[in-house]
């Protein structure tokens, strides 16, 4: 069994073709992007017991809400430990404990459903669950680098988008399951659990099984590395414990964290907000088509940005995300006072593509400025940043609407003061994004670096 999972087992053969890796990537993505649908499951777990209304046995809203909290923490946590064991025994073998756990706490979590006990929901969906997010997140992503170093970021917007595009799947996937099972003694929950943790743990299976690395020293077929390099392009490599003693660590840590802060924010608010900015004027059926629009450009900008940093450069890119976005979210307001709807609408759209965007071109910013052969490992960690942001964006949208309300201030423009907060957040990632330097060479691994970790860390792909 540890021989057919190896490292060395999945260097692919001279005749693979590198656009067979995408498909695997693909095949885990848009399976644990499933988490950003999860909240169609949460009316229907109110009602276990009552079925068609909830009693006082029911679980609650808010015991509910910790489910995808967890999730989304133990994504960050699991990233950051897992990243460093994925580039010793590569994406393989982690694909597959990724299905796994992702599969298995869906039924985990469906004997919580069945026994009514939340413990073993948090357990399975949120903790074991979350494990597998963040290993299948991170797993297929520096792999694609390696296949793509002529289009590093065109090959992690291919992958990320599916985790955008996950829950477009996942959503209507959920409701008809539960449509089918449903009955007059069950909402179809458990039921839907069951049969999306097996269908779930097949696809990511079927990533694990045909994902390949490249060859020790392999190129695309008539490229070669430009002979001007990019200063904030390195040919080195950065060892993945050397990685946090730098300073560009934790500026793109920022970076990320601020971009995504700005955004999960409102994305989470997107639907009260449109109906609170223009009350009488949008059905909550209306509401629910502006966040699938939303969830779109969210999909698109993970693609369309990631590609485009390849000839804008990283930093470049991330500069406009911030300049721009920020000028984006101060504006809004304005739009809302003015009733000016389709500005709105089309300005919330660009600032999803850019939230997109950030986090399918970080990976190839991380590859850029600490290379390619610890890229995996060090994009988990920075992944934290995701886990914080996860926290600050909603609470700073949260309270800062209650405390608005609290002052007497119409939920119209109770989220005035917010956009104004978020633009600022966005600034201070500009600031961010423009201290970064290329990495000291003191930090770059040597030849006999290289030769004492072959042993511990085999190279796919290694330009020493």
């Amino acid at each position: 069994m540890a021989g057919f999972f190896s490292k060395q087992r999945i260097i692919a053969r001279p005749d693979y073709s590198r656009w067979l890796a995408p498909p695997a990537a693909l095949s885990m993505h848009l399976c644990i992007g499933q988490a950003y649908a999860f909240s169609v499951f949460n009316d229907p777990l109110t009602r276990i017991i009552g079925i068609g209304a909830s009693t006082a046995d029911d679980w609650k809203l808010t015991e509910l809400g910790w489910i995808f909290s967890l999730a989304i923490v133990f994504l960050g946590l699991s990233a950051a430990f897992g990243g460093k064991w994925l580039e010793k025994v590569g994406p393989r073998l982690t694909m597959f404990v990724a299905a796994c756990c992702f599969g298995g706490g869906f039924l985990i979590a469906a004997l919580g459903v069945k026994l009514h006990q939340i413990g073993l929901l948090y357990l399975g969906y949120g903790v074991i669950g979350g494990i597998g997010l963040g290993l299948g997140y991170v797993s297929p992503v520096s792999t694609l680098i390696k296949w793509f170093p002529d289009r590093r970021g065109m090959a992690t917007g291919m992958a990320i988008m599916g985790f955008g595009g996950g829950a477009m799947i996942g959503a209507p996937l959920s409701v008809l399951l539960m449509d089918t099972f449903k009955s007059a003694t069950s909402v179809g929950v458990m039921e839907a659990f069951l049969v999306m943790g097996g269908l779930y743990f097949c696809s990511m299976l079927i990533g694990a099984l045909t994902i390949r690395i490249p060859p020790e020293g392999w190129q695309p077929a008539g490229w070669t590395p430009p002979v001007a390099a990019n200063k904030m392009i390195t040919d080195k490599h950065v060892h993945i414990d050397q990685a946090l003693k730098t300073p560009q660590f934790y500026l793109l840590w920022l970076v990320l964290c601020l971009n995504v802060s700005a955004g999960i924010g409102v994305l989470g608010q997107a639907s009260v907000m449109i109906q609170e900015m223009f009350k009488g004027l949008v059905t909550p059926a209306a509401a629910a088509g502006f966040v699938g629009l939303l969830s779109l450009f969210n999909m698109g900008g993970r693609f369309f940005w990631s590609s485009a940093s390849d000839y804008l450069g990283r930093k470049h890119t991330y500069m406009i995300f911030f300049a721009v976005g920020a000028v984006l979210y101060a504006t809004i307001p304005s739009m809302g006072m003015a009733g000016n709807m389709a500005m709105f609408v089309l300005l919330y759209a660009l600032i999803m593509s850019m939230y997109g965007g950030g986090f399918s071109t970080i990976p190839a910013y991380l590859a850029d400025i600490f290379g390619t052969r610890f890229v995996g490992g060090i994009h988990g960690r920075l992944l934290t940043a995701w886990s914080t942001a996860g926290v600050l964006g909603p609470v700073l949208v949260n309270y800062l609407r209650e405390y608005q309300i609290g002052q007497g201030v119409a939920k119209a423009e109770a989220y005035n003061m917010t956009m104004y907060i978020m633009a600022g957040l966005l600034l201070a990632g500009f600031a961010a994004n423009l201290a970064i330097r290329p990495v000291h060479e003191k930090h770059h691994m040597k030849h006999g670096d290289f030769d004492e970790l072959d042993g511990i860390y085999p190279a796919g792909n290694s330009d020493h």
